[in-house]
């Protein structure tokens, strides 16, 4: 819970800080300059001369344009970073609010600045954390609320935001890794779909030109590249426009049908070796959630619902959906996760010792870190096998249009 000023009639205002540029001397008059948070001029020389500097030139820093900068977006592992400082604070035995006020101080990212300064204001005012974090639901989503709220509920706020910095710094792993395993191969070969496409457009109508000027009859498949080649030359702009065309129509159907949303995660576990890292990855994501969530104390009906929606994927978030409705009506969380035919029997077993032991949350977190690890190996592997079958997709695609356009001159030189 919030603590309250004492001795005042009104909370004090956390405000958001301002960058400042300073210059001065210090104890042994050589001149120092630097930037400094402080939420006014005043505030600012008062740090300076506490740390032995005479303060001269003081300017504010000018706000970066088009949020560049200091105005940087707030990305879900700023979040985790700053979950993990207020739990480290809170565990040191430094008050809510003043954690609060101390990591926006000294966070080097002005809309951070403004989002804790916004929490501070209201805690003073006596408003539960909880309810202050849930007014910012695109950066802290209900799990992270509802566990804020049990350790609130509990008086055990720190030993909970341990566990939610812990969970937050793993989910943000293990998006890392997805998003590494997937990169990789798209980049190249957009980039060979690139190179590709400006030497059909532009390098190979010159060999055109000079292989008319033979006139000899060209080999078939040469005259299948110079096909493709004119083809390009006269279409290009319709299949660049076809392929932002597709694919605005996929990101406008999958923000709005959930049904799309769903076939897709279908497909996409289907696919060879990206759909088995996709599947241990929401097996993690399952089990780090609900170890978190029940170790926080939080009834299993309602831990299974944040689990479905933190699975990340359709498939999975359905079977454990089907899990909670089983085990509500009395069925071991085991039994049910073994009729939903989705998950290994690894995991199933130790759910089963879990629960025979009383210690579900612990053999969860177990699993979680077990499949957390295949999927970093999973991820390693994907990229040493990819490497020399993308190079050798390369080899072929780029070595057959040199041996297309080389081809005929080779011909010509054997008649001669």
């Amino acid at each position: 819970m919030a603590e309250l000023s004492k001795g005042k009639d009104k909370p004090t205002k956390v405000k958001a800080l301002d960058v400042y540029k300073w210059q001065g001397l210090n104890r042994k008059g050589k001149k120092v300059s630097g930037e400094l948070n402080a939420a006014s001029i005043l505030e600012l020389k008062a740090q300076l001369r506490k740390q032995g500097i005479t303060p001269g030139k003081i300017s504010k820093k000018a706000k970066p344009l088009f949020g560049l900068g200091g105005d940087k977006k707030i990305l879900p592992v700023d979040i985790a970073v700053v979950t993990r400082q207020i739990a480290t604070m809170l565990g040191a035995g430094v008050p809510l609010v003043q954690t609060i006020e101390m990591i926006g101080a000294g966070h080097n990212n002005a809309n951070m600045q403004k989002l804790l300064a916004n929490i501070g204001n209201k805690l003073q005012s006596g408003i539960p954390l909880s309810d202050c974090l849930r007014e910012h639901p695109q950066y802290f989503d209900d799990l992270y609320c509802d566990l804020v709220n049990s350790g609130e509920q509990s008086g055990a706020l720190e030993t909970i935001y341990d566990r939610v910095a812990t969970y937050k710094e793993k989910a943000e792993a293990l998006k890392a890794k997805i998003k590494k395993a997937m990169t990789y191969p798209i980049s190249v070969l957009v980039i060979a779909f690139i190179v590709t496409s400006v030497l059909l457009i532009f390098v190979v109508p010159v060999f055109k030109d000079i292989f008319d000027s033979f006139g000899a009859e060209l080999p078939g498949f040469t005259l299948l590249v110079l096909a493709i080649s004119e083809f390009m030359q006269s279409y290009w702009y319709f299949g660049l426009a076809g392929i932002f065309i597709i694919g605005y129509l996929f990101k406008k159907a999958h923000l709005n049908s959930q049904k799309f949303r769903d076939n897709v995660d279908k497909k996409i576990l289907k696919l060879p070796v990206i759909g088995d890292v996709l599947k241990k990855a929401a097996v993690a994501r399952y089990a780090r959630t609900l170890s978190t969530t029940f170790a926080a104390g939080v009834p299993l009906p309602d831990a299974l619902e944040s689990a479905a929606g933190a699975s990340g994927n359709a498939v999975f978030r359905d079977a454990i959906l089907d899990i909670r409705a089983e085990v509500t009506s009395g069925m071991q969380m085991n039994l049910a996760m073994r009729n939903c035919d989705i998950f290994p029997d690894m995991v199933i077993q130790m759910v089963a010792i879990g629960e025979e032991s009383g210690a579900v949350d612990d053999m969860l977190g177990k699993v979680a870190t077990v499949y957390e690890q295949e999927v970093d190996n999973a991820v390693d592997n994907l990229t040493t096998l990819l490497e020399p079958m993308i190079m050798a997709v390369l080899g072929v695609v780029i070595g057959g249009l040199i041996i297309a356009m080389y081809l005929p001159i080779f011909q010509i030189g054997m008649v001669v």
